[in-house]
């Protein structure tokens, strides 16, 4: 779907970095947890957004196994904050940030469909 980038090794580090960011982000103490200006369902939606739309420029064609990995993911990290005293795991949070996940999917699909399709034209 796309041609191969000189960077691709770093698309793909990037993406890995950003979900094990995430991941910490999630289970840490509610002291060590990083705060945005944003609202935390924005946060958390935009968060996983950029790691969907990374995973799926990474990897583009593997990109319905990326969407259930990180849709189950999202519920899986989710339910390691029961780990952290500090923490409470709630179910509209997953949900929260596997439909951010798979609205960022969604974009680089459409934006790497574009993209083809305008190479295409010329």
């Amino acid at each position: 779907m796309r041609p191969h980038l000189p960077h691709d090794r770093w698309i793909k580090l990037a993406a890995w970095l950003l979900l094990g960011f995430c991941v910490a982000a999630t289970v840490v103490p509610i002291g060590l947890r990083p705060h945005a200006m944003l609202p935390p369902n924005a946060d958390r939606a935009l968060a996983f957004a950029a790691v969907g739309a990374l995973f799926a420029l990474a990897y583009p064609r593997y990109w319905l196994l990326i969407a259930i990995l990180l849709v189950g993911g999202a519920f899986a990290i989710e339910s390691m904050q029961y780990l952290s005293p500090s923490r409470h795991p709630s179910l509209s949070d997953a949900v929260v940030k596997s439909a951010g996940a798979l609205v960022g999917i969604a974009v680089m699909r459409a934006l790497l469909f574009a993209w083809a399709r305008g190479r295409g034209a010329r």
